[in-house]
């Protein structure tokens, strides 16, 4: 028979064991049946959402699925240093038109179907800090022959203003489209979207320019926006401007300005989410 203190000791650990999962707020119940056969069709649909690009044929050279840390820290000590920009005048055809530029650009097929299939005269910029996702989304560029597309890695919290402000044409659009949440509390600073970056999109984008933020997640939606709504001297919401992009009683935007729908969209657009959206207008110059 166990001692006392034993028994005692087996029932405080029994206790603590009991309440783990209350410690960890973010820890998920296993998905249900229905979300994880939606997840198993995630990769044939994000491939039917870019069907066009007939990117399949070129997997065989640089692989469907990467093997890639889906989280990285961003203040690591090897992501510190702004990234040089590139030399413009090789990396697009002609330098001087329009800007977009995608931070977290991911895989790089948004900007890719953009830079194939925008009616506008554009040249588009992702920037992504995971190294492999970069030289293959560049490699499918190569490969595609496109002139007004181009990836870099980069830690566009330190980098984007060194890059975008050597370019040479104008900055018309800045994308920030489902970042890494990062949800606990005390890694709310490794987010992409921090004061200085906010600063950096302000003062570079021209005036007319625009600022597309997204996330399936309404907290990390919520956090960017309120960022850029404390900038009301500077930008006005869409809504306000256009009446044409019709927002929900919340402010959200009910519809994807874009044309097409980002990986993380599709996947999480599967899985019964929702997506929230803002899109701002600059419309007078920075007075701070």
């Amino acid at each position: 028979m166990a001692s006392p203190a034993t028994a005692t000791a087996t029932a405080s650990l029994c206790c603590r064991l009991v309440r783990i999962p209350l410690l960890v707020p973010y820890a998920r119940r296993p998905a249900p049946l229905s979300t994880r056969c939606s997840a198993a069709q995630s990769p044939d649909a994000v491939d039917r959402e870019y069907a066009d690009l007939n990117l399949r044929p070129l997997y065989l050279n640089r692989g469907h699925h990467l093997r890639i840390r889906q989280h990285v820290n961003p203040l690591s000590s090897s992501f510190s240093e702004p990234t040089e920009p590139p030399e413009w005048k090789e990396v697009f055809e002609d330098p001087l038109l329009p800007l977009m530029v995608d931070i977290g650009c991911g895989s790089g097929r948004f900007l890719i179907w953009h830079a194939k299939n925008s009616g506008e005269r554009r040249n588009y910029l992702g920037l992504e800090i995971r190294q492999k996702l970069v030289e293959r989304s560049q490699f499918w560029v190569t490969e595609l022959g496109l002139r007004n597309v181009y990836f870099m890695f980069a830690n566009a919290t330190v980098s984007f203003n060194q890059i975008v402000s050597s370019y040479p044409g104008p900055l018309s659009l800045v994308s920030i489209l489902c970042p890494d949440p990062h949800f606990k509390k005390r890694h709310h600073k490794r987010r992409v979207l921090q004061p200085q970056l906010v600063d950096s999109i302000t003062k570079n984008l021209c005036l007319g320019g625009r600022v597309l933020l997204q996330s399936d997640v309404l907290e990390v939606a919520a956090d960017m926006r309120e960022r850029f709504d404390g900038y009301s001297d500077v930008f006005e919401h869409v809504d306000c401007i256009d009446k044409d992009l019709r927002c929900d009683n919340e402010g959200w935007l009910l519809d994807n300005p874009m044309g097409i729908r980002t990986e993380r969209e599709v996947h999480a657009e599967l899985e019964g989410a929702t997506i929230y959206r803002r899109m701002y207008q600059k419309t007078r110059d920075v007075s701070h």
